[in-house]
């Protein structure tokens, strides 16, 4: 039940919680909110807020329920792979088709014209990365996976300080200059995040986010051990704890940047990761807090449908239909705090009225 409500918390910020700390500044003045506040926004190049964590956390999330029940299939006939091929393969098109429709859900249509659509996408990464995790997972024993893991970020990191190429010096991690926007000029079809010279979704970035979807499954391997619950909590907060300091520690020489991805910005997200599912294990399956845990889980049992809704559905005009009234006869210092707590109410009513009826779209 953990996994469901961390889910939820992680997409309860992209629904509108960001929202919230702007809100509670307006209506108290107090600094602190300001400062929360702050962290819900992504950072403009090196460094790290809170709001850079919610995308790999989902990633980090899909693996840890891969590891949940790992299987190998090259031992099997391939008369029993074909369905998990499948199974991969359509998960993937179908996530990268709805990133593609996310991008293009404001209104005015997917263009016409092939080259002006955007392909990358958050949830063409998601796919991306859990596809070739599945893969991994399923044909390689464990050891195997971690020497790919530290393979992959070892040559990421490898690619980005010493790999040159045509006007792009080996170091360069410049949003202008970069081996990923070299690569994404080149290479990446339509166009990119704001016609950025690098998409923050782009190609090469794909390949350490990997790294984040086995490190889930390294987890999901843990949880189903036989060790205690309080002894896993342990081993996750502690492993969490010393990525944080390994990436902190890389950042000397290679920044933690989330439009790159560099090596680092995994160690960092993965360390984070490890912790918050540390803490949510113990309050949700250990300590059996499960009721409090309820809105986040009703979220995160409907979270890729929600995600889509987001870019689909005008939820500030339903919120003003249904609340608007209400929120206009309160004080002014007021009215930004219940608009936000209006426009996370009619979005969480839909996922309650889909859960009690046991309605979840997956994909």
């Amino acid at each position: 039940m953990s996994l469901d409500a961390l889910r939820g918390f992680d997409m309860f910020w992209i629904l509108g919680g960001e929202k919230l700390f702007a809100a509670l500044f307006a209506l108290t003045a107090w600094s602190g909110w300001m400062a929360a506040d702050a962290q819900m926004k992504h950072t403009q190049w090196h460094g790290f807020t809170f709001y850079d964590l919610i995308f790999p956390l989902f990633i980090f999330l899909s693996g840890v329920a891969l590891g949940l029940s790992p299987k190998r299939l090259d031992h099997l006939p391939m008369s029993q792979r074909m369905p998990k091929y499948r199974h991969a393969v359509k998960r993937l098109l179908l996530l990268l088709a709805f990133g593609v429709l996310y991008n293009h859900g404001w209104g005015t249509g997917i263009p016409a014209d092939p080259e002006s659509v955007r392909y990358a996408s958050v949830l063409g990464r998601i796919a991306f990365a859990w596809f070739f995790a599945a893969i991994i997972v399923w044909h390689t024993s464990l050891r195997t996976q971690i020497i790919i893991a530290l393979g992959i970020l070892l040559g990421y990191a490898a690619m980005h300080l010493w790999l040159p190429l045509p006007g792009v010096p080996a170091g360069s991690l410049g949003a202008d200059v970069s081996i990923n926007a070299w690569v994404d000029q080149h290479l990446l079809p339509g166009i990119s995040y704001q016609n950025r010279p690098v998409d923050p979704e782009g190609i090469l970035s794909t390949l350490p986010a990997i790294v984040n979807a086995l490190a889930g499954v390294f987890t999901g391997h843990l949880i189903v051990s036989a060790r205690s619950g309080w002894q896993k909590a342990g081993i996750m907060a502690g492993a969490g704890a010393l990525s944080l300091l390994l990436g902190w520690g890389a950042d000397i020489v290679l920044p933690v940047n989330k439009e790159l991805w560099t090596s680092s910005f995994v160690l960092v997200t993965v360390g984070w990761s490890l912790m918050l599912l540390s803490l949510f294990y113990v309050l949700v399956d250990l300590l059996q807090f499960r009721r409090l845990a309820m809105p986040f889980v009703v979220i995160g049992c409907n979270a890729i449908i929600i995600y889509l809704a987001s870019s689909l559905v005008n939820w500030d005009y339903i919120s003003l239909s249904v609340f608007g009234g209400i929120v206009s006869t309160v004080t002014l210092s007021w009215q930004p705090l219940l608009a936000v707590i209006a426009f996370l109410a009619v979005q969480w009513a839909l996922l309650v009225w889909m859960y009690r009826r046991n309605i979840f779209i997956k994909v």
